[in-house]
């Protein structure tokens, strides 16, 4: 699955109200391998290409909202910029319809792996999304491209330079069905304030606004700082 240069670990990430999951990640930061030049084609550098395989706090914080969010008949999820997608395997075993999309190209065949080790059923779909403001018309060999609109569209730590609040909600609006909701993980990296605006202009209205440091901790070090942001469009 996964070709010698990589050094990988294996941790068992434990959720309040759900099983815990075992998840196969890079072993640190200081990594990076792109033999054929696909992550370079896909505007992925050197410092950014280790990023989707670790595990951060706000996907773990936003799984363990998500563990007590009640499902409904029917409805499409979308998680952008997955990573390893931990929210996402956690609506799949719930028995949500999710699709998981990230623009990296081993996020997939980490995705399956770990749907493996834990026992999942291998349909829980990923989709290439790129949702960057200099999104590249290329993506990854053999992936299939993000198609459809969804009723909860859920990321966590996805607000991380000045330029992305209009890009990710100009994504969300492409992707989100006329009275979908929007669950984000806000690092406080100081760009809530312009995302919000953007996603105004998109109709989607903050609802709730919860301050994740007065939630239990989930990382098992200090309190996280984050903020969880929920949407809904309106009309």
């Amino acid at each position: 699955m996964f070709p010698a240069p990589y050094r990988l670990k294996l941790e068992t990430i434990d959720i309040p109200n759900t099983a815990s999951l075992l998840i196969r990640s890079l072993l640190d930061h200081q990594q990076y391998h792109d033999p054929d030049g696909e992550a370079e084609r896909l505007g992925i550098s050197s410092a950014l290409w280790p990023l989707f395989g670790l595990l951060w706090p706000s996907a773990i914080y936003l799984a363990g909202h998500l563990a007590l969010r009640p499902l409904r008949a029917g409805e499409r999820i979308l998680e952008i910029g997955c990573g390893l997608a931990l929210p996402s395997m956690v609506c799949h075993r719930r028995g949500a319809r999710v699709t998981a999309s990230d623009c990296h190209p081993l996020a997939g065949p980490f995705l399956r792996k770990n749907l493996h080790l834990n026992r999942l059923p291998p349909t829980l779909a990923y989709r290439h999304g790129h949702w960057g403001p200099d999104a590249p018309s290329a993506q990854p060999s053999q992936a299939q491209p993000l198609t459809g609109r969804h009723d909860l569209i859920i990321g966590s730590d996805l607000l991380y330079e000045r330029d992305t609040p209009a890009a990710l909600a100009g994504f969300i609006d492409r992707h989100a069905r006329p009275e979908a909701h929007a669950w984000i993980v806000d690092a406080n990296r100081g760009h809530r304030q312009a995302f919000s605006h953007h996603m105004a202009r998109h109709r989607f209205v903050l609802y709730d606004d919860i301050r994740l440091s007065r939630t239990p901790c989930l990382t098992g070090g200090l309190r996280y700082k984050g903020r969880l942001l929920k949407y809904r469009r309106d009309g």
